[in-house]
């Protein structure tokens, strides 16, 4: 045996090679798989695999695969698998042309956009009178950011007040509704919230712009693949219900 594919453990003469633990894991969920990554790890897997053989042997010695509930299971199963495995055969070889991509992207761009946004910074403190002497104070010149790590009570003010950019609906009502209506540049007057007074500071807005094609690929090659697939499946189920006359009663 190979260095590469060496064998872990022997049940008899049924081996078990590093293979079966790498196709094992590979198997697995990739959150799950992340907990046997390392050799202590890929031991439990071995372990498992060793214990899954031992049943495997034991059903066999006791003929098991000859019980009728066995065969009925095992029928039912082998029904399943073909529907899944003709299925898979019927959509195999579906492909998107570049042609057919940029055709739905130029038909479909009012759906592919990106919603307006806006980075704004703000400082957040529980009474109006402070809030509006800090709003006097920023635009009078004094340091927005300075002024957010000394006064906001927002753990943004680790960030000089900086919350980054968002789109409507990310904020609460009273201030989304406030710094969507500003000017870049802009420091606004105390905004009453559920957490306190806030004065805002809108840094630039992004205006709601259309995604470029490069940017939906990706996107656009999924779902008209997927509407290919869907059609194909169609055309074959429609075929063997001619071939097979099927009859609603």
């Amino acid at each position: 045996m190979t260095e590469e594919n060496k064998v872990l453990a022997s049940i008899g003469n049924v081996d078990i090679h590093e293979s079966d633990v790498d196709a094992y894991l590979k198997s697995m969920n990739p959150q799950m798989a992340i907990q046997f990554q390392g050799d202590e790890g890929k031991k439990h897997i071995l372990d498992e695999l060793v214990r899954q053989e031992l049943l495997l042997m034991d059903a066999m010695d006791k003929k098991m695969d000859e019980d009728e509930e066995f065969k009925k299971v095992f029928a039912d199963t082998k029904k399943s698998l073909l529907k899944s495995y003709n299925f898979s055969k019927t959509i195999e070889g579906v492909e998107v042309s570049e042609e057919d991509m940029k055709k739905f992207y130029e038909e479909n761009k009012r759906f592919f956009k990106n919603p307006e946004s806006v980075h704004a910074a703000h400082i957040l403190v529980d009474e109006e009178e402070k809030a509006a002497d800090l709003a006097k104070q920023a635009r009078d010149g004094a340091d927005f950011g300075d002024m957010a790590k000394e006064h906001s009570s927002c753990p943004s003010n680790q960030n000089g007040g900086d919350l980054g950019t968002f789109g409507r609906g990310q904020m609460v009502p009273e201030f989304d509704e406030k710094v969507f209506d500003m000017k870049d540049g802009e420091i606004s007057d105390p905004v009453k919230t559920q957490f306190g007074y806030h004065v805002i500071k809108r840094i630039e807005g992004n205006p709601e712009e259309e995604k470029s094609f490069d940017e939906v690929r990706g996107e656009i090659q999924m779902e008209l693949t997927r509407q290919k697939q869907q059609e194909r499946y169609l055309e074959k189920v429609a075929e063997l219900e001619k071939k097979y006359k099927v009859e609603y009663k």
